[in-house]
């Protein structure tokens, strides 16, 4: 059982001993305030009157496995950080410098004490927080949601998943603390068995949008975890968008009144954290659980493009979520469709080298291709997994990689960018493309079967032996977004050809996205 020990009375050590009596082990306090120490056995806490710089008085409290040192002198605090060295020096030592503390005392405490907590930098931090860029980016984003009339309408990528859900609702939050009522729309399905199960115990509200909803009746328009409207999303292109907030780096530029894309980071819902800590809003149980759901699965459990930031935001949001309700969302029922779909993607498998592939057919559920694709890659000696099938006249594909250097967001551009949507990262990726005039063959006709595999996984090997869609590091300048969007090719303009000699090359560009691989599953 853990043992603590805090040194001195006041504010900061008052703070602590609330803070710590509610957690296991054993605490004890310190001080050489009679009155304090009287108040504090009132309240049930074990404290001592002594000297907190005495050796003799330390060695009468039971033997500690933390020393928190926290009265509000400097001076005091050297003399008792040096004593606790002296009588248990194997104990962790927490420091305080307070503000009026000077150079000499600060560098005595840093070297007594195992931590420091310097009164004077973390004033200094929290300032630069609020006024410095970061400060800059929060106010502005205030502002936008402040010249807000009317009710804001926030709006997700289509099929949306946890990551784009919570930042959504984090960000109505946030409205809601700036005056502006605002409702959490979406376009698509929700129908992961885990996204559904996150959302219905979660008990979030949200609106399903149909394509081309008139949104009339909104004041102004939000984006989270994609940025372009008419891209993966119901909109309208040219719709009119007050705030957008995504972590995937942009391919074209990106129009708003407020902008905040930070590719740096792993999840969305990092980003929204950010924000509520520097607004100092607390989220709501739901609210903290959601986010930290939406960052395990966007970074894939801490594994995938994951930052410091990631890791802070977690820490943050840990206190304050469910790990009761994270677990029933992580273990939902499976539908007999999903189940389905994974089945037919491990019996009709063709292996090229490292690489699966696989066409599952007439799809149900589209997010069961990314599952089915997470499944492949967990075959020996397998580093790649496609898996393509066709729901409502669309083709849509799902990729994953591991232990390559091959970036798959770049390959599926590449094969697929000119003849629909493609996008991701460099190691989880989707694409759509649209059937055309071969949606008038019925999806289980065999035909149809075979002109479906030569596309997608002749165009998709092609692209995957190009050297030029290796992950690459430190080329490009952080502000290089792409070429320009290119003239897309119809899916039935190349299908007669897709067998022969002379089939449509890859392309140079395309109409795309990353949030392309969200709409399939796969960000």
């Amino acid at each position: 059982m853990t043992a603590r020990l805090v040194l001195g009375t006041g504010s900061l050590a008052g703070s602590l001993v609330t803070e710590l009596r509610e957690r296991r082990g054993r605490l004890t306090v310190l001080a050489d305030d009679e009155n304090a120490v009287r108040t504090l056995r009132e309240e049930g806490v074990a404290a001592e009157v002594g000297d907190p710089t005495d050796e003799a008085a330390l060695r009468g409290c039971r033997r500690p496995d933390t020393v928190t040192v926290a009265t509000a002198d400097a001076a005091t605090n050297v003399a008792a950080a040096e004593a606790v060295g002296s009588v248990y020096p194997e104990a962790f030592v927490l420091a305080y410098a307070p503000a009026e503390a000077t150079d000499d005392q600060r560098a005595a405490l840093d070297a007594a004490a195992d931590e420091l907590v310097d009164a004077r930098a973390a004033a200094t931090d929290w300032l630069d927080d609020r006024i410095g860029d970061d400060g800059l980016r929060t106010r502005k984003l205030t502002a936008a949601l402040r010249d807000v009339e009317g009710r804001l309408a926030i709006v997700t990528h289509d099929n949306p998943d946890p990551d784009a859900i919570a930042s959504a609702v984090a960000l109505a939050r946030i409205a809601e603390a700036t005056g502006v009522e605002a409702d959490v729309c979406y376009f698509g399905n929700i129908t992961h068995q885990e996204n559904r199960a996150f959302v219905n115990l979660l008990e979030f509200d949200l609106r399903r949008l149909e394509a081309g909803a008139d949104l009339s009746e909104y004041g102004g328009v939000a984006l989270v975890d994609h940025s372009r409207p008419g891209v993966n999303d119901g909109l309208a292109e040219g719709t009119a968008v007050d705030v957008v907030i995504d972590h995937h780096p942009p391919r074209y530029p990106v129009e708003a009144r407020f902008v905040d894309l930070r590719s740096e980071v792993g999840a969305t819902s990092t980003l929204l954290v950010d924000y509520l800590r520097k607004l100092d809003i607390t989220p709501s149980r739901e609210v903290a659980t959601g986010l930290l759901f939406g960052i395990r699965v966007d970074t894939d459990e801490y594994t995938r493009e994951v930052s410091v930031a990631d890791f802070e935001a977690t820490a943050y949001l840990v206190p304050h979520a469910d790990a009761g309700t994270l677990d029933r969302i992580e273990s939902p029922s499976m539908s007999a469709d999903t189940l389905d779909t994974i089945a037919r993607a491990i019996s009709d498998r063709q292996r090229h080298g490292s690489a699966l592939l696989s066409g599952v057919g007439e799809l149900s559920d589209r997010d069961a291709l990314a599952q089915a694709a997470d499944r492949l890659l967990d075959l020996e000696d397998v580093t790649t997994t496609l898996v393509y099938g066709i729901s409502d006249g669309t083709i849509y594909v799902s990729a994953r990689a591991r232990g390559t250097d091959l970036d798959l967001g770049e390959t599926l551009r590449d094969a697929f960018g000119q003849i629909g949507s493609a996008g991701g990262h460099a190691d989880m990726a989707g694409a759509q493309i649209s059937l055309g005039l071969l949606d008038a063959i019925d999806a289980d006709d065999e035909s149809l079967s075979e002109i479906l595999a030569a596309i997608v996984t002749d165009r998709f090997l092609d692209a995957m032996g190009s050297r030029s869609h290796r992950v690459l590091t430190g080329v490009y300048s952080d502000d290089y977004h792409g070429t320009g969007p290119g003239e897309p090719l119809s899916l039935d303009r190349i299908a007669g050809a897709a067998t022969g000699d002379d089939r449509v090359g890859d392309a140079e560009g395309g109409d795309d996205d990353d949030e392309e691989a969200d709409a399939a599953g796969d960000g």
